[in-house]
């Protein structure tokens, strides 16, 4: 019984369906132009998808080309020049200009912001550090820390604080994330808030008890609570 029941919904919903079919058929018939031009409409959509990716594909190509001697002039130490340009190349600032939205005017950013911050220009630095992004497993943030730098230099010891935990947070490994965590913890003790550079340094303890900042944090901990 319950088997007949369940084919009759099967016909019955087909039934419908049909119904539905006919009725859009007649409406694309008894109404010619919109029917034309939600499918023009829907053709340009999907075309202009895919030409902005290609486009912005051969841009980013370009880009990349035009990035290569900036990034020796950077790899060089010459920073003004891999900033700047040098009259016949392109520096990250112009390539940020002029390739916004690709993947190379992006790292350009990122560049850019380790100039800038070596240069002792903070705001600049933290200005296109936040304007770059990533979702690799390192470089992201190593920019978040080094947004906490700047921040650092310039006293501001809670936002610093904020995008060290924001860097030690970020897809967290051996390598890089206890170092994160040793620069949160000295943001919070500028703050006066023991209580969370001593998590921080905990967290190490806990963690990452192979990283060579075990023992200093360890000992760092220590003195917070002998001294509190």
């Amino acid at each position: 019984m319950a088997k007949k029941e369940e084919k009759k919904d099967v016909l019955e919903n087909a039934e419908v369906l049909q119904e539905k079919l006919v009725g859009i058929e007649g409406w694309f018939e008894n109404n010619p132009k919109v029917a034309i031009g939600i499918v023009a409409a829907i053709i340009l959509v999907v075309g202009g998808y895919f030409g902005y990716r290609y486009y912005n594909n051969s841009q980013d190509n370009l880009a990349q080309g035009e990035m290569f001697q900036a990034i020796r002039y950077f790899e060089a130490d010459s920073l003004a020049q891999a900033l700047n340009g040098d009259g016949n190349n392109l520096g990250f600032l112009q390539i940020i200009e002029d390739y916004s939205g690709t993947k190379a005017g992006n790292l350009a950013n990122y560049y850019a912001g380790v100039i800038y911050l070596k240069q002792g220009k903070f705001p600049l630095a933290i200005f296109h550090l936040e304007d770059f992004s990533a979702n690799d497993l390192l470089v992201q943030a190593r920019a978040y820390s080094l947004i906490g730098d700047a921040y650092m230099e310039q006293n501001n010891f809670e936002s610093a604080a904020k995008y060290y935990t924001k860097a030690a947070g970020y897809k967290p490994n051996k390598e890089f994330t206890p170092t994160y965590l040793m620069k949160a913890a000295l943001a919070y003790e500028k703050l006066n808030q023991a209580d969370k550079a001593k998590a921080a340094y905990q967290t190490i303890i806990d963690e990452f008890w192979e990283s060579s900042e075990y023992q200093n944090a360890r000992k760092f901990k220590a003195r917070l609570e002998t001294n509190s």
